[in-house]
C-alpha cells in the first residue's frame, strides 16, 4: 500500500513516497480503510523532531474511513462501521492503518468521512479548550490566535455558541473576513495593529479572560499583555516556533495570570474521554452551531507540498490528504 515516510528529522523534503505491506489487526484492533485522513500542524512538529519520534516513520495521527477488519477481542466495531480516530498512533499517512479500538470513534449517520477527518482532532482540541481547560461561559471576552486556521474556525464558532464575545487574529484580509463569518465579532490583523493595545480598547481596559494561543513565539509576548486581571494563558500550538520561558513573578506583576500548556491526548487520555469530547464535537455540528470548513484536499502522494503549504500559512481551514 501507499504510505509517506520521514526519512529523518527535517523540512518537508524529508517525505518520501513508500510501499508497504498491508496491515493487518492484532488483539483489541481494527483496520480502517483510509476515505479521508486530516493533515495537522502536530504532524510538521513530529517530522522537524520538535516532538521527537523514532525515524524513519510514517507520520499521521488523524483519519477515517470503512472498518475492513477486526482483531480479537473487539466488540466496540465491527467490519463495515464507519469510524475515525485523531489520536495516532502514528502511521495515518498511509491507505490503511490499524488503531486500537479503543482510541476510534463510530461516525454518526450524516457525518461523511471527509468531514469527520477535517474535524476531529481540530474539533476536539476546541473542544477541550473551550469546555474543560477554560470552561468559557456567555459574556467572556475571549481571544483566539489564528482565528481563520483550523483549530481557529472551530474554537470561534464554539465559542460564539456559549455566547462570548470573539475576538480573533488572522494574518490577512481575506482570512480575517473567513474568521468574521465563523463567529469572531472583530478580527485584527495581528502584523499591522498592537493586538493588546487593540484588545484592551475593545474591552474597555478590561482586557480578556483567556487567550488561545496556537502560535507560539511570535504571538505569547502579546498573548499575555491582552489578559485581564486572572486571566488563563492557553499556549496549545507552536505554529511559529516554541513560546519562551516565563518567570513566575511575571504572571503576578500581570495581573495574578494563569498559564497552561495543554495538549488534546490528555484530554482523551481514556476512551470514555475520548467518546465524550467525541460525542460533544459532533453535537455541535449536528446542530449547525459549528461548520467544518474544508480548505484544501491534496492526493496523499503530494503530501510534501501540503506541508510546504501549511508552513508557509497558505491554508485556511482544514487540509486533507485523500488516498
Amino acid at each position: 500500500m501507499l504510505a509517506i515516510q520521514a526519512e529523518r528529522a527535517g523540512g518537508p523534503e524529508v517525505l518520501s513516497v513508500v510501499d508497504r505491506p498491508e496491515p493487518e489487526p492484532g488483539p483489541g484492533q481494527i483496520l480502517i480503510r483510509h476515505e479521508a485522513i486530516g493533515l495537522n500542524f502536530i504532524d510538521t512538529y513530529q517530522r522537524s523532531g520538535l516532538y521527537p519520534i523514532p525515524f524513519p516513520s510514517i507520520l499521521g495521527l488523524e483519519g477515517a474511513g470503512l472498518v475492513e477488519a477486526v482483531g480479537e477481542g473487539v466488540t466496540r466495531f465491527r467490519p463495515g462501521d464507519r469510524a475515525g480516530y485523531a489520536s495516532g498512533p502514528l502511521g495515518a499517512y498511509s491507505e490503511a492503518h490499524v488503531v486500537p479500538a479503543s482510541r476510534a470513534v463510530r461516525l454518526p449517520d450524516g457525518l461523511d468521512s471527509r468531514t469527520a477527518a477535517a474535524v476531529m482532532l481540530k474539533g476536539m482540541t476546541a473542544e477541550f479548550l473551550v469546555r474543560r481547560c477554560f470552561p468559557v461561559a456567555s459574556g467572556d471576552a475571549v481571544l483566539i490566535h489564528a482565528a481563520a486556521g483550523g483549530v481557529g474556525l472551530i474554537l470561534a464558532q464554539w465559542a460564539r455558541s456559549i455566547g462570548a464575545r470573539v475576538i480573533g487574529t488572522a494574518g490577512s484580509e481575506a482570512k480575517a473576513e473567513m474568521a468574521l463569518a465563523h463567529g469572531c465579532e472583530t478580527v485584527i490583523l495581528y502584523d499591522r495593529e498592537d493586538v493588546a493595545a487593540r484588545v484592551k480598547a475593545l474591552t474597555d481596559g478590561a482586557g480578556v479572560r483567556v487567550v488561545y494561543d496556537g502560535v507560539g513565539a511570535a504571538t505569547f509576548e502579546g498573548s499575555l499583555a491582552s489578559l485581564g486581571r486572572r486571566g488563563m494563558m492557553v499556549s496549545y500550538g507552536n505554529a511559529s516556533g516554541p513560546a519562551p520561558a516565563v518567570e513566575p513573578l511575571r504572571l503576578s506583576r500581570g495581573g495574578s495570570l494563569f498559564l497552561t500548556r495543554p495538549t488534546l491526548f490528555d484530554y482523551v487520555a481514556t476512551t470514555e474521554d475520548l467518546d465524550d469530547s467525541a460525542a460533544a464535537l459532533f453535537g455541535v455540528i449536528g446542530s449547525g452551531a459549528v461548520k467544518v470548513s474544508i480548505g484544501a484536499e491534496y492526493p496523499l502522494a503530494q503530501t510534501r507540498a501540503a506541508h510546504e503549504a501549511i508552513e508557509a500559512r497558505g491554508t485556511t481551514g482544514s487540509t486533507l490528504l485523500i488516498p
